[in-house]
């Protein structure tokens, strides 16, 4: 097993797998960006494609192409090693049963079969001539409907259930792949009282990013009091999480990041509309607001978004709470409304004028401009009820912008368009409690990122081996500078004293040496992370650059040093005189006046 995971390392690198998820830039012999895992403003996100390894500097994940996938897909590691494998057309012997056992994998295959057999069912099948003349209605053509695989499965008990059972699926993931319902006295040795899910409907399959099949929505033909409803999803399985899936997002994220915009409608024919008209951006949460884990996932590929909803109420009021989502989440976000008349939807608007439709998407308003237009409408800025009432309605969104000078820009705007003090904007907004300086957006409270409490002066100490690993000559000269209790009661002692000895020895530094000695089962190497952070930030310094900051950090490291020291000998001294330990307040006495000597 162990030679297939490296053949497979040894064939996709990991550059070029984590840029399908992350833009990156050169950094010295490394690449860094934006670290897909937290939100940050800064690149700390490093890739070594040398050693075939990843980390992140601000949430200290880490790891190598199959943690890297894990981390990103939320996969199990027999899930990201069929995928890799796959990827990287290697076949897995030793464990391919067990592999292809786990029954996401099942599912997955379940799935793949029924959404063939809809689509063939539409297409061959003298009992879905209703279903031909339905998307013929549609205008969908003929290329679109193989694109999508659109199928059809006629309104009979469980025609589905009895063909898969043939094809040598169990019922127990007909089951647990939503596809088959269970009878309370049900036979699963004879099939017996399991009825299919989908009858008489239109299907959609649903794709995960990966071109997997991991839900279906069933649209019926002739809707009655016993079809349920219009529309019929799959419900939730080990594969399908309605919050964490975008339909289309398989067929769309190439152009999403060639033309760095994803557009974002409501429902999965506006999506294919789009697409078979040309714009193949374009994504749809299938009726559902958009969730902070769809969010994640898109913003993957780009962080603009422009926003198509349902001009009434409940649209708005479900496009607003995804909205809200993008906005704390740091997305750029425009509004695409369809100009009146032509079409409540982008299918519709397509349908009349395709043109139409591509301009409205180029004129979306920015979202807090097309907010600010919707509380001004019929206000009267005169009216301190009317005021106030705009205040409390904007306020909030404000609020809801991560960044602080755009925060500021907004609340200025606000200020010069209601004729009021924008101190006065302030204290309202301490009353809210609704503004990003008295509370934090809600993306940002939910995140769980652990970040290590290392002090400033543990920061200047990884700075200044990051530089030495880089340029070792000034090392016997700085490290002198630095006061001995520093280094000794450090994070980085091993690495400093495994330095020191090779520098004695040979007035150099091996960096394969350092690695093995500084090595930790289980844990990242310090030397490989500290050569990703001095690529990261010293790699377009200069000789002379180098020179002056390595002596501005250790400068910073011995002051933050004797301050700190300075002021704990203090408190020490003054609890040791309040205890009337004389002795004990000798000796810090003079401990603290050795301070002096450093």
């Amino acid at each position: 097993m162990n030679d297939e995971i490296q053949q497979i390392k040894d064939k996709i690198d990991v550059v070029d797998l984590i840029k399908e998820y992350v833009q990156l830039k050169p950094a010295g012999v490394n690449q860094k960006g934006l670290c897909p895992f937290h939100h940050e403003k800064s690149p700390s996100f490093m890739v070594n494609g040398e050693r075939q390894s990843w980390h992140c500097f601000g949430c200290q994940k880490g790891g190598d192409i199959f943690t890297f996938v894990e981390e990103m897909e939320g996969m199990e590691f027999k899930e990201t090693l069929k995928y890799l494998a796959d990827k990287a057309g290697v076949v897995l012997t030793n464990r391919k049963s067990e592999v292809d056992s786990s029954q996401k994998n099942r599912i997955k295959e379940v799935n793949r079969q029924a959404s063939r057999f809809f689509y063939n069912f539409l297409l061959k099948m003298n009992g879905a001539q209703v279903a031909r003349e339905y998307v013929q209605r549609r205008e969908l053509k003929q290329e679109t409907i193989d694109e999508w695989q659109i199928g059809f499965i006629s309104d009979q008990w469980d025609l589905l259930t009895q063909y898969l059972l043939k094809k040598g699926c169990s019922i127990d993931d007909l089951v647990a792949s939503g596809l088959t319902i269970k009878r309370d006295n049900a036979d699963p040795a004879s099939g017996r009282g399991f009825y299919d899910r989908f009858r008489g409907r239109v299907m959609f399959p649903i794709w995960d990013a990966h071109d997997a099949v991991v839900g279906f929505t069933g649209r019926v033909l002739v809707e009655t009091e016993h079809s349920g409803g219009k529309y019929v999803n799959t419900p939730q399985t080990l594969v399908y999480d309605k919050s964490r899936v975008v339909f289309g997002l398989n067929k769309a994220k190439q152009e999403i990041k060639a033309k760095n915009l994803i557009v974002m409608v409501e429902g999965q024919m506006d999506v294919i509309a789009c697409h078979q008209a040309g714009m193949k951006n374009v994504v749809a949460t299938s009726g559902t607001a958009l969730t902070e884990n769809q969010i994640k996932l898109l913003k993957r590929y780009s962080e603009n978004i422009n926003i198509a909803f349902d001009a009434d109420t409940a649209g708005q009021s479900a496009a607003k709470r995804g909205i809200d989502i993008a906005l704390a989440e740091g997305m750029n976000i425009k509004i695409i409304q369809i100009p009146e008349g032509m079409g409540k939807d982008p299918d519709e608007c397509i349908k009349k004028n395709k043109d139409v439709w591509y301009k409205a998407v180029g004129d979306a308003q920015g979202i807090m401009e097309w907010y600010f237009k919707r509380t001004f409408a019929h206000k009267n800025v005169t009216n301190p009820k009317d005021k106030q009432t705009i205040v409390n309605s904007l306020l909030p969104e404000i609020s809801r912008i991560p960044f602080a000078v755009e925060r500021d820009h907004w609340l200025q705007q606000l200020s010069e368009m209601i004729h009021v003090d924008m101190s006065i904007l302030r204290e309202d907004a301490v009353r809210l409690n609704k503004v990003g300086e008295t509370k934090k957006p809600v993306v940002e409270q939910k995140k769980a990122v652990i970040i290590p409490k290392n002090s400033h002066i543990e920061m200047l100490l990884s700075k200044f081996f990051a530089i030495i690993l880089r340029k070792p000559e000034p090392f016997s000269l700085y490290i002198a500078k630095i006061p001995e209790p520093v280094l000794s009661t450090s994070s980085y002692l091993a690495l400093y004293q495994t330095l020191k000895m090779q520098y004695t020895d040979h007035n150099s530094i091996d960096l394969d040496h350092a690695r093995s000695s500084c090595s930790r089962e289980g844990e990242e190497n310090i030397v490989d992370i500290l050569l990703m952070q001095g690529d990261k930030d010293f790699s377009d310094f200069t000789e002379q650059d180098l020179k002056k900051e390595i002596e501005q950090i250790v400068s910073n490291m011995k002051n933050d040093w004797l301050k700190e020291e300075g002021k704990r000998l203090q408190e020490a001294i003054r609890d040791a005189e309040k205890s009337g330990d004389k002795e004990k307040m000798n000796v810090l006495m003079e401990k603290f006046q050795a301070l002096g000597t450093y």
